[in-house]
């Protein structure tokens, strides 16, 4: 590995959905005469074969591996690029994820909001222009869902002919772990199931880029923008082709007209924002409290605002939505969750006059993702609404979190972190947020409309992999 990397990143430490391995979990596969959809692994059978080289097209960002094309974009996403670009006098923006906040506030001993506030002292100290909270893109990311789940049930419930065949079961999109595997090897029969939604850290990137950077006085191409997340794929979400835009200025002489601008340019992890604490040599839990922004922010002095689920809340919000605005049906408390096969299979339905209208489910992990995906196939898949995350327990479980410390198990781990999440966390309706608000009524318009779908949604491409050729030919 190039010594350019934070100690963070290696081998042994990736470990997003899949237990980290040093070979690729591409398996080598090939169907079988008597079963020909049912593919075998070849190394079960005892069959000696050549290792085979894994390009960034083949990776499915699994984590057990980082390949030589990777390492190039890894590079561009490091503590030492992050604190170059704050030499070069970029102004520098960073959006924290409440995941990231949550694993650092465990670590510390400390509040999710005392971490907000004294990291922001951190970064301010280093040259940082300002700090971000994704909670708050989030909320606009739940808003576009629950207007496009609308428009899909309303459509799934036209007569048979007017009726699209992949309206429902809606899929969430915000995992790009899920993403990925989803266009790599699934393909083009599961990806019109999936949200057009843009995840809260692409959200929150366009919203700087194509919004915010003019209220701060900065050009696109005059912002670096890095965001924390809790998860290694989000180093490849950001390095995607769709969220790349050409720039355009209304000044006829600019030097940078037609300059292509990246949403997000960095993404750090939050083991790596540890690593720059301790390069720091800082006592983070002595620094003093910073105010927090409000320009993007889900706070105030005493509490952050949010929404409950420690992977977004996108199951929670879009059931509750629905049910008040199609069945005038509201919910309070708590969802009555029932669990199927685990805790990361958990279902809930709404009737109304004896009849189930609704049913949606919460898939964490690869075992239970790749059931729903069966069903989805096969169109045996009677939800309205799955919310997927590739790592089990969510994204509060990414493999970029900081690790146990010794002698904690991960499950031990994983239950502070589910607990310490929603503290100083008031739960509200992403509708009501006035910063929100403001940005629909200055920029967006509305959820659903034509801005909003040009700059909070996006689009899947099946991919290829070149790999395929050499197997098929066995």
């Amino acid at each position: 590995m190039s010594e350019k990397f934070s100690p963070t990143l290696r081998i042994g430490d990736l470990s997003d959905f899949i237990a980290p391995s040093q070979n690729c979990v591409v398996s080598l596969k090939k169907p079988t005469s008597k079963n020909p959809d049912k593919p075998q692994v070849l190394i079960s059978n005892k069959k000696q074969t050549e290792p085979v080289k894994i390009s960034l097209k083949d990776c499915l960002a699994c984590s057990g591996c980082i390949t030589s094309a990777e390492t190039v974009m890894l590079e561009k996403q490091s503590l030492d690029e992050f604190l170059l670009n704050i030499d070069q006098g970029k102004a520098v923006i960073v959006s924290l994820s409440p995941q990231s906040r949550a694993s650092l506030a465990v670590h510390f001993g400390l509040s999710p909001l005392q971490v907000f506030k004294k990291l922001t002292t951190l970064l301010k100290s280093l040259g940082v222009k300002a700090v971000f909270d994704t909670s708050c893109s989030r909320d606009i990311t739940l808003i576009e869902t629950c207007n496009e789940f609308i428009t899909r049930y309303k459509m799934s419930q036209a007569t048979d002919d007017e009726r699209s065949k992949s309206s429902l079961p809606m899929l969430s999109s915000a995992c790009p772990g899920w993403i990925c595997y989803a266009e790599k090897q699934l393909g083009s029969y599961i990806l019109p199931y999936i949200s057009s939604v843009k995840s809260p850290q692409q959200t929150i990137g366009a919203t700087i880029k194509h919004h915010l950077c003019h209220k701060l006085g900065f050009r696109p191409d005059e912002i670096y923008h890095v965001t924390v997340m809790p998860c290694y794929d989000k180093k490849l979400e950001a390095s995607r082709d769709d969220f790349v835009f050409k720039m355009e200025t209304q000044e006829e002489t600019s030097p940078n007209e037609g300059l292509w601008i990246t949403e997000v340019d960095s993404v750090l992890t939050t083991g790596e924002v540890l690593d720059l604490i301790q390069l720091k040599e800082t006592d983070f839990k002595a620094l003093e409290e910073s105010p927090l922004n409000r320009m993007f922010t889900n706070a105030d002095e005493g509490h952050l605002y949010g929404v409950s689920g420690s992977s977004g809340g996108y199951a929670e919000s879009v059931f509750r939505y629905t049910a008040e605005v199609l069945f005038g049906r509201v919910i309070e408390g708590q969802l009555n969750l029932k669990t199927i096969r685990n805790s990361d299979f958990r279902e809930v339905t709404l009737e109304v006059e004896g009849k189930t209208v609704l049913k949606f489910a919460i898939c964490y992990g690869f075992q239970n993702l790749q059931n729903i995906v069966r069903k989805v196939k096969m169109r045996k898949c009677d939800y309205d609404f799955v919310e997927v995350m590739a790592c089990p327990s969510g994204c509060l479980n990414g493999g970029g979190q900081i690790k146990p410390k010794a002698g904690q198990s991960p499950k031990e781990l994983i239950q502070l972190l589910e607990t310490i999440y929603m503290e100083n966390v008031l739960v509200t309706n992403p509708f009501k947020n006035p910063l929100v608000k403001s940005l629909y009524d200055e920029w967006l318009e509305q959820p659903g409309s034509e801005k909003a779908k040009r700059y909070m949604h996006t689009e899947y491409h099946p991919v290829v992999k070149s790999i395929t050729s050499q197997l098929h030919n066995w």
